[in-house]
């Protein structure tokens, strides 16, 4: 099977650092699900060009820091992951943590919905939450 490409996009001035270490990441992630990598686009953007977004394609007039639109085949996880930095940044100051550790809890939330996890139900929010944090901790930045 021929692997797939993780990709990261900008829309605003926003960089990834370590792109090689996010990359990494988030295959090692896949792995531990037992899942493929696909070809994975994270965007990053601001809040006006996530709200297009939201009301356009989910018809939801909301401001939020993720949408992922998966196009998984199988167990190979394809899709686009859309993130506004301005909320990351924002609910990072909100729930007193780093912005680099928030950054990293949106980015594999929505690997995680690309596996099968939903965060619907308040049990599905409490699951999501604990594989967020479990994924986390798999993150190795290379010295």
């Amino acid at each position: 099977m021929e692997k797939g490409e993780i990709n990261f996009f900008s829309e605003n001035d926003f960089v990834l650092e370590q792109e090689s270490s996010f990359r990494k990441w988030i295959e090692a992630v896949i792995a531990s699900e037992e899942k493929f990598v696909g070809d994975i686009n994270y965007i990053f953007c601001d809040d006006e060009y996530l709200h297009k977004i939201n009301v356009e394609y989910l018809s939801h007039d909301t401001y939020t820091d993720i949408i992922s639109f998966d196009n998984t085949i199988g167990n190979t996880l394809h899709g686009d992951i859309f993130i506004s930095t301005e909320r990351v940044a924002e609910n990072a100051a909100g729930f007193e943590v780093d912005f680099q550790e928030e950054l990293k809890r949106v980015m594999i939330h929505g690997i995680l919905h690309f596996c099968g996890f939903m965060d619907k139900t308040e049990r599905e929010k409490v699951i999501m939450r604990r594989k967020e944090e479990e994924k986390i901790e798999l993150f190795h930045v290379e010295q």
